[in-house]
């Protein structure tokens, strides 16, 4: 595969960078030289498959790993060195459910996690308590995986944080929690300038938010592109084949995924819309439908592309 699905991001202002990050658990890497940038203001997606490496980055963006090599920043300042600053700029929801006070109350657990950031406002800790129906008196430790997922979004929201860092964050909750958390999300970025990393499996459920993707395996970057140029660049088309038909020589480096069912093809091309169908009708074959991709089919589209190494 020719076509390169990376945007460097490199011209606007970066709230993230990574540049050239290895890391190893037990001799197997975990992140392979891996590049990714995340505009100030963006709402990034990234996805990748487990073990592509995506929780590691968040941990390092925390400093909570440090890479064998390579540099992140956060706002510019090196993660290395500037832990506590860092942190205190981040909403994180981590991946698991867990706390390291599972026999304290929700209340004091809160009280605790307050002390650590000084724009912590009690006023939308108050608002984000009722929305999210949380009991203070709970123990923490004793709630279900979606009552903890509740009190997990509040710590990471009720500072107003520049940068939010999420890790499968609706992992837990159930279908009707899952849309509020989404209306959640929107509201919040409505009234707090807010740079999201947002690690999910489930991109339909940020599907109207998203305006970032970036796609990673085996450690490493291969398509990072803002959700303007995905649609640019990326279309499904449909279309119905003569007998002996052969694909157009341009498609040979433009195709990201194709599947056919008997003389009809669904394929994912890169490139122009009006080339595509040009050279479809020049072929022979009638295009029944050409379109974007919206962003979960992208991210999926993506994720089977070959990538030369």
């Amino acid at each position: 595969m020719n076509v390169s699905m990376i945007d460097p991001l490199d011209t606007v202002p970066q709230a993230v960078r990574l540049q050239g990050l290895h890391k190893g658990f037990g001799g197997q890497p975990a992140l392979n030289g891996l590049d990714l940038a995340v505009p100030q203001g963006a709402v990034y997606v990234l996805v990748g498959p487990n073990g592509a490496g995506k929780t590691t980055s968040l941990k390092i963006l925390l400093d909570l790993v440090r890479p064998d090599e390579g540099r992140a920043e956060v706002f510019g300042v090196p993660v290395a060195g500037e832990g506590p600053w860092v942190r205190a700029q981040i909403g994180f929801v981590a991946d698991s459910h867990a706390f390291g006070m599972p026999q304290v109350s929700v209340g004091v657990l809160l009280d605790h996690h307050r002390r650590y950031f000084e724009a912590w406002d009690e006023g939308y800790e108050q608002l984000l308590t009722e929305r999210l129906e949380i009991d203070r008196k709970a123990v923490f430790g004793k709630l279900s995986k979606g009552q903890a997922r509740r009190v997990q979004l509040l710590m990471a929201l009720a500072h107003r944080p520049a940068l939010l860092l999420m890790d499968e964050p609706t992992d837990g909750l159930d279908p009707l929690a899952r849309d509020d958390f989404s209306q959640l999300l929107a509201d919040h970025l409505a009234e707090s300038p807010t740079t999201v990393l947002l690690s999910t499996h489930l991109v339909h459920e940020v599907e109207g938010l998203g305006d970032h993707l970036g796609v990673i395996r085996r450690g490493k970057l291969i398509a990072q592109l803002p959700r303007e140029e995905l649609n640019r660049r990326l279309h499904r088309l449909r279309a119905v084949t003569p007998e002996g038909w052969t694909p157009p020589q341009a498609w040979a480096s433009a195709t990201i995924h194709r599947r056919t069912s008997g003389r009809e093809v669904d394929w994912i091309l890169a490139g122009d819309p009006q080339e595509i169908s040009a050279a479809t009708t020049h072929s022979g074959a009638t295009v029944l439908s050409l379109s974007p991709l919206n962003l979960e089919e992208a991210s999926k589209a993506l994720l089977r592309m070959e990538v030369s190494s």
